[in-house]
């Protein structure tokens, strides 16, 4: 599966990068199509802040990126060219588990290595999908990790809830349509955030890596 692109691009345009076919279908499914797109990677990324300019460029999914926003290259974003890239967004949105988090650490070097114009402008949103249901009382309640989820159904136990159920998402496409769209997709209702460079400095540390990227 290739790009789904949108149908009108620029300030309102958002690009929504996800991890694979599967969760490519259900963002698809749900999204507006004249402002929405979604891109899903094949696999997981080239370490791009260890690997050098000559295997980013050959890389198919950073060049498959770098053509979806409308780049001549996948390491090189100037200035001039920000006025032009295709999208207002791009959204990192993958599954709530932990090779969908790699993916996600993985994603945001490549973008503060080779395209920091993007991070730089806050073009660059990172979208959290819940990990956890928790259901009550015939409400749900929704984590983002385990102890997230341990947290709420201590909370909820105290306020005296005791038939208290939980449900793993195993990813996107297990997450039900009306959850998705209106925490992960819907712009009005979605958890997301501009992403900046306390996220690259938590990766780096997370990874073990110096903050100067190899030459």
């Amino acid at each position: 599966m290739k790009l789904v692109d949108c149908r009108e691009h620029g300030a309102n345009a958002e690009l929504f990068v996800v991890e694979g076919d599967s969760a490519a279908r259900s963002v698809v499914a749900l999204r507006n199509d004249r402002e929405q797109a979604v891109l899903p990677l094949q696999g997981k990324p080239l370490n791009a802040w260890k690997a050098s300019r000559a295997k980013v460029e050959a890389s198919p999914l950073y060049r498959q990126l770098a053509g979806a926003l409308g780049l001549s290259s996948p390491v090189a974003c100037s200035e001039e060219d920000l006025q032009h890239v295709r999208y207002a967004r791009v959204l990192l949105l993958f599954d709530p588990d932990a090779d969908g988090i790699h993916i996600g650490a993985l994603m945001l070097l490549y973008f503060r290595r080779w395209l920091p114009a993007l991070l730089g402008a806050g073009r660059i949103e990172i979208v959290r999908a819940p990990m956890i249901a928790i259901t009550h009382g015939g409400t749900s309640t929704y984590a983002y990790s385990q102890a997230h989820a341990e947290a709420l159904i201590e909370q909820l136990r105290g306020a005296g809830d005791v038939d208290i159920q939980t449900h793993v998402y195993r990813g996107l496409g297990s997450i039900p349509p009306q959850v998705l769209r209106e925490l992960c997709v819907d712009p009005r209702t979605r958890r997301s955030r501009v992403a900046g460079e306390e996220d690259i400095a938590a990766v780096l540390q997370a990874f073990g890596l110096d903050d100067r990227p190899l030459r």
